[in-house]
């Protein structure tokens, strides 16, 4: 049976619109890294339980909630070339494969078919076990045995039933939804070159535009708020989500785009281009009584972050840099391997970077084989509340092996992980949350966040990111 699998790992709310996958990263891939996977223990563990950990504590995490099922959980592979997708932000995905479809339905309706199949992509994955305090199985028989006149009540059926997990994360998928993200992960769209975000009105903005993008050349800024897009207005009750999907499109195609700049409205008439983003950009500043300061901004991350995050870091070093800024302002997360490579960059040897825990307390233990390119270094983290996901496990790496500052505000805080499956028939599909993730000192920060070691502004342009920072946070 063919599964169709990608680990969401960036937060609501931001969307690098328009990015081309490029990779084809996996889990087991890192040579400075060590993956164990072990039973998650009630108690003390020794430490001749699992002859391939580095140290007994990495196989203790937080113990996973009790169950109040009596229905016997099924197991949960994860697969090793698992890739990111945020559906309302930033999408890449592993190749598609045909949905499994359960070949006992007997005399259901395909409208039935449907419903029982999304149940069951949920029963067999969902994290929580007590399935947010109901009776699953009931669940089942409510909405299968329901009487549907057409296809689009099915799917509304399974948008309630899937609603009542209580996990945001864990949702229905519309077709067209669906459709657009596979478009968008196998390159048959194509967009303007745009960074998309939320400000602090609630208004969808470009918080970046790419450099020789169609949105840069046609005279686009950072910070421009999105009023209409091919002739759909957008108001305050628009995600970025939306503005993404109008945005996207065959190459060559042209879209209309009405912005808003210091109270003026702008129209733009762009045409669609492949776009290939640039994820990581570096720059030296000068910081009175400090010196220079190199900057790596991150927008996101990949399965070549890291190594493109080292050369730029070993230029900066030669440049003179004394310390480093690394910016993480609004990366939604990316591809998880790419923050945790990135991290172990600077983590000297058996640091542990981040446990991941399924549903039957299986815990990958990543932690660092070797040393990394720069220990010593000083290196401030730049976050803010749009700090998500693989750039909260890169922060904390960091923060919690005492190895950076964390300048900013208190992260987004998204501390578990889903994966995406396809109904059969093109009925859509399913992003289901299937893992969660604690940090090197065993902390889950889903909905809470990592808190900033020091508070400072992050409304600094991002391409002066050490204006944001006092020379005194350099010297801790």
């Amino acid at each position: 049976m063919k599964i169709l699998t990608a680990v969401l790992i960036a937060t609501v709310g931001l969307l690098l619109e328009g990015e081309a996958f490029t990779g084809n990263p996996t889990f087991g891939s890192r040579r400075a890294l060590r993956s164990v996977g072990v039973k998650q223990q009630s108690g003390p563990t020794d430490a001749n339980t699992n002859t391939n950990s580095l140290h007994a504590y990495r196989c203790q995490p937080l113990p996973p909630k009790e169950s109040n099922t009596s229905r016997k959980p099924l197991s949960l592979v994860l697969p090793t070339a698992s890739l990111s997708i945020s559906l309302v932000f930033l999408a890449v995905f592993a190749p598609f494969a045909t949905p499994a479809v359960a070949s006992d339905y007997g005399s259901f309706t395909p409208e039935q078919k449907v419903v029982a199949e999304a149940w069951r992509l949920v029963d067999n994955s969902f994290l929580d076990r007590t399935f947010n305090g109901q009776d699953w199985f009931q669940l089942r028989q409510k909405y299968v045995k329901q009487k549907y006149k057409n296809m689009a009540e099915a799917r509304d059926a399974i948008d309630t039933m899937v609603g009542s997990l209580g996990d945001r994360y864990t949702r229905y998928l519309s077709p067209a939804k669906y459709q657009s993200l596979v478009d968008s992960a196998t390159g048959t769209l194509a967009g303007v070159g745009v960074e998309i975000s939320t400000n602090k009105a609630g208004k969808i903005m470009a918080s970046d535009v790419e450099d020789n993008s169609p949105a840069k050349n046609s005279g686009i800024q950072p910070n421009d708020v999105f009023l209409e897009v091919d002739g759909i207005q957008f108001d305050g009750k628009a995600t970025p989500d939306d503005v993404a999907l109008r945005l996207r499109g065959p190459e060559g195609s042209r879209v209309g785009v009405v912005m808003e700049r210091d109270g003026k409205t702008i129209d733009f008439i762009l045409t669609r281009e492949r776009i290939t983003v640039t994820s990581v950009k570096s720059y030296l500043s000068n910081v009175p009584s400090v010196g220079k300061v190199g900057v790596i901004r991150i927008k996101s991350f990949s399965g070549t972050t890291a190594a493109t995050v080292a050369e730029q870091f070993k230029d900066l070093k030669k440049k003179g840099a004394q310390s480093v800024v690394i910016d993480v302002r609004g990366n939604p997360g990316g591809l998880l391997p790419g923050g945790v490579d990135t991290a172990a960059l600077f983590l000297e040897a058996n640091k542990p970077v981040v446990f991941v825990v399924n549903k039957q307390g299986v815990v990958d233990a990543q932690a660092t084989l070797a040393d990394g390119i720069d220990v010593d270094t000083p290196l401030v983290i730049l976050v803010d509340s749009g700090t998500a996901s693989a750039a909260e496990v890169f922060t904390a790496a960091l923060q919690e092996n005492k190895r950076a500052v964390v300048a900013g505000e208190t992260s987004f805080g998204k501390g578990i992980v889903q994966t995406i499956r396809a109904l059969s028939d093109n009925n859509g599909g399913l992003a289901i949350t299937v893992a969660r993730y604690e940090t090197p000192e065993h902390h889950d920060i889903n909905k809470r966040g990592i808190l900033a070691d020091v508070a400072t502004s992050v409304d600094c342009a991002k391409a002066d990111a050490t204006s944001c920072l006092q020379a005194s946070i350099f010297k801790q």
